[in-house]
């Protein structure tokens, strides 16, 4: 595959998902408080209508994949700028609790379809089994989603306004995300039941007597994404918290808060260079390792060591995030991967509703001591992986199950 021409995709595309994802997911970080000012609601509730909309994309996913499965992504992410401008729209007229969560549930749909699985699908309908470093790169660039998208989004609503924030974001997708989403090439339709233009899938893990069932490994691979991404989203949201629970200063606490995103950035680096040139299941099985060591480290030797934690988390989730478009790939290959993608994240989204009230109800509870809670997660993830074979591994000398590697 000619990596020249994987850029001249991969950029637009992840120029696009870092607009999207700063548009929506790192929306109400900056915004709750004002809305629920203006609306004469409490704060949670907000934040109970963004939890409805990370549902709502989980129902949304698989139909969304299975659109990309047919189609190609261009008429599908296209849509979403329109559906993301529709819903931002919707939410700066909101003007009670009802509206708000309409406004949200139609974000939602736009989320569903079109966030990192619409993109992972959309690269896997164009370059099948060569997409591993294409992903890669879209989640480095759109990495830098919450730093780019939490300071435009404040300065935003101090100088005009949440509505006008809303309505701003808004525009940015009509003016700027629907052209770099219309940049994509174009893949030609495929009826329903036809797959023969996509590139054929390798023996999966599923195919030898000797590995798990594909339903079984599907329902593991499921575990696994449900797991890290409530990790992910209870550390997001509840970790500087979490820090002065654990002794740290709420200038200490901040400060480490600060060390994730570089450390996902970092992650993904690895992942890019070294980890590329080994299976993707290794570099799952060691990232979701990451988070349970750097939990330990905390609890065991306390706030000094609060820094280690933040990077071993960070990174790992880093890798993490490329691995759930590397791993269905993998071991199933790119035949009905947007669909399949779909089921498999179908969970996690709904744990990642779950994860800022659970999470906060344990660290409540167990305040520091809420960490034996991810790490145990962390480890049956680990152990999913673990069950998990390669399709390297399920029929020896196969050299179409050799791990994907990067093209000279």
């Amino acid at each position: 595959m000619n990596e020249s021409a994987q850029a001249r995709t991969v950029v637009p595309l992840g120029l696009a998902q870092t607009l999207a994802w700063a548009s929506s997911y790192y929306l109400p970080a900056m915004l709750a408080a004002p809305m629920a000012r203006d609306l004469g609601v409490a704060t949670p509730t907000v934040f109970a209508a963004f939890s409805v909309a990370l549902v709502v994309s989980a129902i949304v996913g698989p139909w969304s994949g299975r659109l990309i499965d047919h189609h190609g992504g261009r008429p599908v992410l296209m849509g979403t700028s329109v559906l993301f401008a529709a819903a931002l729209v919707a939410l700066g007229m909101a003007d009670s609790a009802p509206a708000l969560f309409a406004a949200w549930a139609l974000m939602g749909i736009a989320m569903g379809s079109g966030l990192y699985e619409a993109a992972f699908a959309s690269l896997v309908r164009l370059y099948g089994h060569d997409s591993r470093n294409a992903i890669t790169g879209i989640t480095l660039m759109a990495g830098f989603a919450s730093t780019v998208g939490w300071p435009l989004t404040a300065w935003l609503e101090a100088r005009f306004g949440w509505r006008e924030a809303c309505f701003a974001w808004a525009g940015l997708h009509l003016l700027v995300g629907l052209p770099l989403n219309a940049w994509l090439p174009s893949a030609r339709a495929m009826p329903h039941g036809e797959g023969s233009q996509l590139p054929m899938p390798p023996p999966s893990a599923a195919a030898s007597p000797d590995a798990p069932s594909a339903r079984l490994t599907s329902i593991l691979l499921a575990f696994v994404f449900a797991a890290t991404w409530f990790i992910s989203t209870a550390m997001a949201a509840h970790l500087p918290r979490l820090m002065q629970a654990a002794g740290a200063s709420l200038a200490v606490a901040v400060a480490v808060g600060a060390l994730v995103g570089p450390a996902q950035v970092a992650g993904r680096l690895l992942e890019f260079g070294f980890l590329r040139r080994v299976h993707p299941l290794l570099s799952a099985r060691l990232a979701a390792l990451a988070h349970p060591i750097g939990a330990a480290a905390l609890l065991l030797a306390g706030p000094a060591v609060a820094p280690l934690f933040a990077v071993l988390h960070g990174a790992g989730n880093g890798i993490l995030t490329i691995a759930k478009g590397t791993l269905p790939l993998v071991l199933f290959g790119p035949t009905g991967y947007g669909a399949r993608q779909g089921w498999l994240m179908l969970p996690a989204r709904v744990a990642q509703a779950m994860a800022p009230f659970l999470f906060g109800l344990v660290l409540d509870r167990l305040h520091a001591g809420a960490l034996w809670l991810t790490a145990a997660l962390g480890l049956t993830a680990l152990a999913a992986l673990l069950w998990l074979r390669s399709p390297a591994t399920a029929t020896a000398g196969s050299h179409a199950m050799a791990p994907e590697r990067s093209r000279p």
